[in-house]
């Protein structure tokens, strides 16, 4: 069993940061790609970074130059730090990961569990 744990959420001022987490846990070999999305009531969820296992990056548009996504392979982990925080980016955030198990199989894990909840004020 692999599951995801996101943390780091709160509420925050327009124009403050924040640093979320995510951490894997289980029996896992390696993980490869790591992604972090966000969830906004009405609209599709969206994809805002991504990392693969040797650090390359892409971004959304709409976060381009203000989060960063970062990991530590050692900590099965995954960070987004967010900075110039703006009200769009409020929502539920979640992570994902692809995931090779010790039995060598690859899964992608992204069950919705509850996310971290980012809340953006003016």
């Amino acid at each position: 069993q692999v599951q995801l744990v996101e943390s780091g959420g709160g509420s925050v001022q327009s124009g403050g940061s924040l640093r979320l987490s995510c951490v894997a846990s289980g029996n896992i070999r390696s993980i490869s790609d790591m992604n972090w999305y966000r969830q906004v009531p009405g609209k599709q969820r969206e994809r805002v970074a991504y990392i693969s296992r040797s650090g390359t990056t892409t971004y959304a548009d709409s976060v381009k130059g203000r989060f960063t996504i970062s990991r530590d392979n050692a900590k099965n982990t995954v960070y987004l730090q967010m900075t110039s925080v703006q009200a769009d980016d409020t929502g539920v955030y979640y992570c994902g990961a692809r995931i090779q198990r010790a039995d060598g199989s690859t899964i992608y894990v992204d069950e919705w569990g509850p996310g971290t909840q980012v809340t953006v004020s003016s």
